[in-house]
């Protein structure tokens, strides 16, 4: 297998403590782990820096920020290798959960250990470059309709990353296959749009309808500081659906550069934005404990 170690890496940014204190058992429910790479090298050249973020740094982001669980999602460049990843969940001690990347290729046995070790979900991503190539190391959504019997019997949902528009022609046949979909970034819509978007009214129709999930990756959409144009999407999804709405800070921030945010910040936005003690709770607490089948003490 081909491996790339990065000649040079970015350090992540790392957060403050939040002004509000997350409820017990909060989970951050998008990160990711890269490295060490001397150990855990890439497996695809990757096209933004590559950051210094092992499970430790991971760990030690999450404590500031006062969450007790998190959920690592497969970066492209490590492909349908997931040893960084396993790795990083059991160092974790049932602290967290894994999204991984697999292809039609991967054995059942595979498919198994991986959830034995934490893994709940598979990753498609349909996001292309000019030349129409998917992005090295990804799996397209092509590839959901072969795995999802699988996936269901080992107990693995779908996590789905695209430009926005691209989920009008997938997403309604993806939503008839019977398997949990976890969209990432609020769908990647451009606020800009507005309310009569159509990829914005097909993601609500169904959130409302109970086909999808939301992460609510307001740093991925909105504008920096304050992400203010997001927020009439992100308070629809909310209430469309508080029961299968997540919140993901997506640190280490990879292709942000200096732009990326402090995760204390964004922690302190949704606590405003989401309002009340009970809506809190589901987003930080129940709503990952019941995805990604965490225990109340785990």
């Amino acid at each position: 297998m081909t491996a790339y170690i990065p000649a040079t890496v970015e350090t992540p940014r790392m957060p403050g403590r939040p002004r509000h204190a997350l409820p017990p058992f909060a989970c951050d429910a998008h990160c990711h782990v890269f490295g060490p790479y001397d150990r855990f090298p890439l497996r695809h050249p990757s096209s933004y820096a590559a950051p210094d973020a092992p499970a430790a740094r991971h760990l030690a982001m999450l404590d500031t920020l006062g969450a007790q669980r998190g959920v690592l999602v497969q970066p492209a460049p490590y492909g349908t290798d997931a040893t960084a990843l396993l790795d990083a969940l059991a160092q974790a001690g049932g602290r967290l959960r894994g999204v991984a990347v697999a292809d039609s290729e991967v054995s059942d046995a595979q498919l198994a250990a991986w959830h034995e070790g934490g893994v709940r979900a598979l990753r498609f991503v349909e996001a292309r470059d000019p030349a129409g190539r998917l992005f090295a190391g990804s799996v397209g959504f092509d590839r959901l309709a072969a795995l999802a019997p699988r996936m269901k019997r080992h107990g693995l949902h779908a996590q789905l990353w695209a430009p926005c528009d691209v989920y009008l022609a997938h997403l309604p046949a993806m939503a008839r296959l019977g398997l949990p979909l976890v969209i990432d970034h609020m769908g990647s819509l451009a606020p800009s749009r507005g309310p009569r978007d159509p990829v914005f009214t097909l993601l609500r129709e169904l959130l409302a309808d109970g086909a999808i999930w939301m992460k609510l990756t307001v740093c991925r959409v909105g504008t920096a500081p304050d992400y203010e144009d997001a927020r009439a999407l992100h308070d629809a999804f909310v209430a469309a659906n508080p029961e299968q709405v997540l919140w993901g800070s997506d640190w280490p921030f990879v292709r942000m550069g200096e732009k990326a945010p402090a995760a204390d910040a964004l922690v302190d936005l949704a606590w405003d934005w989401l309002g009340s003690d009970g809506l809190r709770r589901k987003v930080w607490v129940d709503n990952p404990a019941r995805l990604y089948g965490f225990t109340p003490t785990a």
